[in-house]
Formats: structure tokens, C-alpha cells, sequence
């Protein structure tokens, strides 16, 4: 009797060592399929060619000289050696470090294209929003530019967008149309801003000026008015016509805010905090503030910049409070908690720019450098003033001339100004 069993009747395979072969000598590999491993074997070797041979024998029992029956599991001959699937060592393959460098680069490529991309965005949707409405190329007979930028800043009563709710609430009254509340120049230049009141009851000459609407030429009379009556009479170019001819300071820009969308701008940066030199109460503003440094919102602040007859000085006293606020206002909105947060950017913007009537010719750098100027001012880089007063004529104010004269002769030539107003 063998140790092997006997073949399956009619196995025709012939004497083979395996199943059912009773022959010593051992079967091509025929049981497991092997992955080829080193070079090929030669053609017609192998029962199914090219897999390679399977270890000799020594004794004809399976058994080798060493170690005996070599299966080729444990040389990695069945599985694959090293580098192959479960082969290696046994060692799983290592990860490669990752590369730092090359991530740290993307994120700051892509932090830049994202600050590039909102950067543009948001100025396309500022400069679609801002109202220019004023054609200052129907002002006629215009005084020479000078040098540095002057902007006519124009505070209006208008009443435009405003419910009935928010006229009681703010105490604006109901008139129809529009006047000017208020009235600066601001000038920009090598020398720091300089930011000059226009009372509003400053005697002035109405000039020969073109209407805005008609086209037609109006040839000037020596009307002797108030300044406002301009504004109310044929709208911003006359105003600026009417300045210009007064000053002979050419004004390149036009920016006006009413009633409501200043109120807005305060509100959307958070109230403004400001320094009140006294108490206030004023029943035709609605202002009822007590002295000292405290923050005004929408309301509050406008009430504060429109009283003029709890004032002893009236109108030269409000200009100057308005000076005040308006300066400090734009120091606020200049602030990095404003202009690095776009929960306070966005709102203020959208509420500033949505209220504001500028020239065709206004651009937002230009807008920006008027800000930016502003707060100069308030920090105490420039100049601020109200026109040189001489005195009065039947509640009109006269304008001094000879300072005017040296005033618009240093802002011309961008000097230092050492005129002192009221």
C-alpha cells in the first residue's frame, strides 16, 4: 500500500503524483494558479506554460535535503514577493510626507484670487450704486481750475424716500421740494484739507447762468440773495455757478445728502461719538442732548448738525457743529472696525451711496480722497473755517472780501492757509 491515494476510475491523465496517482514523481502545477515571478520559463515547460517549475524533490516523498516540501508560501512565490500584494517583508508601504510648501503656496493663491475677485466685485456694485444726477459741464463762464481738488459738499432738506413716520420722527416737516441745509467747501491738496463753512444766509450776486432744464441763458441782473435761494431757484449748477463767481474758486466736484440718507449712514456705522461743548434742546430740530462726549445715532445726529436757534451764534454756530459732526463721521467710517468688517462696510456703504448726488464726473477714488480728507481734518491735519465775515446787511451775512480774496488765492496755489474765518 502507498501513502497516496488511488486515481478515480477511468482517469485518463495517466500515472501522475497528485490526486489519485499512485507515481512518484510529483505533477505539474496545476492546483493553484501562480503568479509568475523572475523570468519565464521556456516554451512547453510547465503543465500550463510559461509558470514556472515547481522545486525539485531529493527523497520522492516530498521532502527536501533541508527544510523539506518547499510550497513556496513561505518565499513569497504563491503571493508575490516584495512589492507585490501581501508581499514586502510583511512591512505595509509608507505614505511620502506631505509637501508644505506646495500647500501653503495654493492657499495663498487662492486667498488672493478670492481677495481679487470680492476687491473688483465690490467696486463694480459701489460704482453702479453712486447717483450721478449734476452736469456740471452746463456751468458757464467757469473760473480757472487751481491747483489741488475742491468739493462743494451740499446738505440737502429733501425728503425723498422718507414715510410719513420717519419725517415725525426725525422732525423735518413735510415741505415739498428741496433747499440747501448746509453748505462746505473742502479742499484737497499738498498742504493738508481745508474745510470751509457757506453759511447759508451769506449775501451773494446772482450771475448769468444757464437753466439745467431750459438750456436757456439767463444774463445776470445783480440780484442780491442768500446763497440758498440759488439752490432752490435752478438746483445744483446754478449753486456751483453762483460759488464759482462769488469765490472765483473752481469747484471740480459736487457731492449732496438729504435728510433720511445721512440719518442711514450714522445708523450703519454705529452712531458716531462726538464731544457736545453744551446742552442742546431745540423743539423745531427735535435735539434734547446734554454736554459732554457721547455716541449719536441717525436721529440724534441730525437733530445736532440742524439746530441753529438754540445756538447763541445761529447759523455760524451750526455750521461749525456741523464741521464737527461731519468730520467725525468720516473718521468713523475709516476706522478699521468699519472698513475691515463687512457686516459695518457693506451697510454703510449701501446706505451712503444710495442717499448721495454727485457730478457725472465723480468717481469713488474721488469720493474716498473727500473721506479720507475729512477725517484729516478731525485729526487735527487740516483746516477748518468758516468764510470770512464782515458783517451784516437785512439778515444777510457779508462775506469780508479782502480775506476771501487771500483765502481763494492761497487754496488756488495750494498754500498753507493762513486766513482765519468765524
Amino acid at each position: 500500500m502507498t501513502d497516496w491515494p488511488e486515481a478515480r476510475p477511468n482517469d485518463n491523465r495517466g500515472g501522475r503524483y497528485g490526486r489519485g496517482s499512485g507515481s512518484a514523481q510529483p505533477e505539474g502545477a496545476r492546483v493553484m494558479r501562480q503568479v509568475r515571478r523572475g523570468p519565464a520559463a521556456p516554451p512547453g515547460q510547465g503543465a500550463y506554460g510559461g509558470v514556472p517549475q515547481q522545486p525539485s524533490y531529493v527523497d520522492g516523498q516530498g521532502h527536501g535535503g533541508h527544510d523539506g516540501y518547499d510550497s513556496g508560501y513561505n518565499t513569497g512565490q504563491v503571493y508575490g514577493g516584495p512589492g507585490g500584494p501581501g508581499g514586502g517583508g510583511g512591512h505595509a508601504p509608507q505614505r511620502p510626507a506631505p509637501d508644505w510648501r506646495r500647500r501653503i503656496k495654493v492657499t495663498a493663491i487662492t486667498l488672493v484670487t478670492v481677495l481679487l475677485v470680492t476687491t473688483v466685485a465690490t467696486y463694480f456694485w459701489a460704482d453702479s450704486k453712486l447717483n450721478r444726477e449734476v452736469d456740471l459741464s452746463k456751468v458757464i463762464e467757469r473760473p480757472e481750475k487751481g491747483e489741488g481738488t475742491n468739493y462743494l459738499i451740499v446738505g440737502s432738506d429733501s425728503r425723498e424716500g422718507m414715510s410719513d413716520e420717519d419725517k415725525k420722527k426725525l422732525h423735518t416737516g413735510s415741505a415739498e421740494g428741496k433747499r440747501t441745509d448746509s453748505m462746505m467747501i473742502l479742499h484737497t491738496g499738498g498742504n493738508g484739507p481745508t474745510l470751509i463753512s457757506l453759511p447759508r444766509d451769506s449775501n451773494v450776486e446772482i450771475p448769468s447762468f444757464k437753466g439745467s432744464d431750459s438750456g436757456k441763458t439767463y444774463p445776470g441782473t445783480g440780484r442780491q440773495v442768500k446763497l440758498n435761494a440759488a439752490y432752490a431757484e435752478d438746483g445744483p449748477e446754478l449753486l456751483v455757478r453762483t460759488v464759482e463767481f462769488n469765490t472765483g474758486l473752481h469747484i471740480d466736484h459736487y457731492v449732496e445728502i438729504g435728510f433720511g440718507g445721512f440719518a442711514s449712514i450714522v445708523d450703519a456705522v454705529g452712531g458716531v461719538e462726538i464731544d457736545i461743548p453744551q446742552d442742546i434742546k431745540d423743539t423745531k430740530s427735535g435735539a434734547d442732548l446734554k454736554k459732554g462726549k457721547q455716541t449719536l445715532n441717525g436721529e440724534e445726529a441730525l437733530a445736532f448738525v440742524r439746530t441753529r436757534y438754540a445756538l447763541a451764534g445761529s447759523d455760524l454756530d451750526r455750521t461749525k457743529n456741523q464741521q464737527k459732526f461731519l468730520s467725525a463721521l468720516a473718521n468713523q467710517v475709516a476706522t478699521p472696525g468699519t472698513v475691515l468688517n463687512p457686516f459695518k462696510l457693506y451697510p454703510t456703504m449701501g446706505a451712503g451711496l444710495d442717499s448721495l448726488i454727485v457730478d457725472e464726473d465723480m468717481g469713488l477714488f474721488d469720493l474716498a480722497d473727500m473721506f479720507w480728507s475729512m477725517k484729516g481734518v478731525s485729526s487735527g491735519e487740516g483746516t477748518s473755517m468758516n468764510m470770512p465775515i464782515a458783517g451784516s446787511s437785512g439778515g444777510n451775512l457779508l462775506w469780508d472780501k479782502a480775506k476771501v480774496k487771500q483765502l481763494v488765492n492761497e487754496l488756488n496755489n495750494d498754500e498753507k492757509v493762513t486766513v482765519k474765518g468765524n
